[in-house]
């Protein structure tokens, strides 16, 4: 991958990067605790989004709240662009404390409503507003009124699309990828394992995890231990004990727990107290 631009500053991350010859290898499922607005410039690529699958033609965008799995896949070699912002959720809060602009994100189920075409932005050029906020030659100051003056404009104007589409919990059908990701989420904190999860979806142990890791990439057992860290993490900053933030997402063995735990983040579970913003 070839960063062209980046910028990181309290809260916000942006980055503008291109690969000439993308590999599929290369790429792999993986959660944020921030959100994420995604815009495709080019290539031959589409977006998996908790088991949804998200074809993508230039000038699209995608949106992921914190801790929703998503992975980009690779379908040639076509060189690939985009322009990425990552945000942490205090950043809204300064400016729209009862998080209106934020409702797109997360008034919705994992995996569902993520994509919006720039048609949708009416005025709007987002590829023109991307582009201002990662590529300008501002100092350090002034690159970062741009991007937050960017970011609002870009949530102001998936916010306005949001509420044009109406949406409501009538979605469309969910497909059988989205069905067995979408259970899996519902039941994190209990006792999952293949053979029982493919039993209740009428797969075999080998079919289940096919269709689960062409879903998300990433295998069944990879998935959920991501998403049981994930969680815990989030109640151990929020005051929870490492062994009961473990306890109630699904880890029942606390060493298993504190090795995966280190594996993942890089800490132990008791060093990672900061809060989440």
């Amino acid at each position: 991958m070839n960063l062209l631009q980046q910028f990181n500053s309290d809260g916000v991350y942006t980055r503008y990067a291109v690969d000439e010859h993308p590999d599929d290898n290369g790429s792999f499922m993986h959660v944020h605790e921030q959100c994420e607005i995604y815009y495709f410039v080019s290539g031959d690529a589409e977006y998996l989004v908790e088991g949804a699958r998200y074809p993508l033609k230039p000038g699209d965008i995608l949106i992921m709240r914190p801790a929703e799995s998503h992975r980009n896949k690779m379908l040639g070699g076509r060189k690939y662009e985009r322009y990425v912002i990552n945000f942490s959720l205090w950043v809204v809060d300064s400016i729209d404390p009862q998080r209106r602009l934020l409702k797109p994100f997360f008034d919705r189920p994992l995996g569902r409503e993520n994509f919006y075409s720039s048609a949708e932005f009416g005025k709007i050029q987002p590829g023109a507003v991307f582009y201002d906020m990662c590529r300008n030659k501002e100092d350090d100051y002034g690159r970062r009124v741009k991007v937050l003056a960017n970011l609002f404009k870009l949530l102001d104007g998936i916010s306005s699309a949001y509420l044009k589409r109406g949406i409501t919990e009538e979605l469309s059908p969910r497909s059988l990828p989205e069905q067995i990701v979408a259970y899996v989420n519902a039941h994190l904190s209990e006792e999952l394992s293949v053979p029982a999860l493919a039993e209740l979806f009428f797969l075999s142990p080998s079919q289940f995890s096919r269709v689960f890791k062409q879903a998300t990439g990433a295998a069944p057992w990879e998935y959920i231990t991501i998403k049981r860290l994930t969680a815990a993490r989030e109640k151990i900053r929020s005051g929870f004990s490492a062994q009961d933030a473990g306890e109630s997402c699904g880890f029942k063995d606390y060493s298993a727990f504190y090795r995966s735990y280190v594996k993942y983040f890089g800490c132990s579970p008791k060093e990672d107290k900061t809060p989440m913003p």
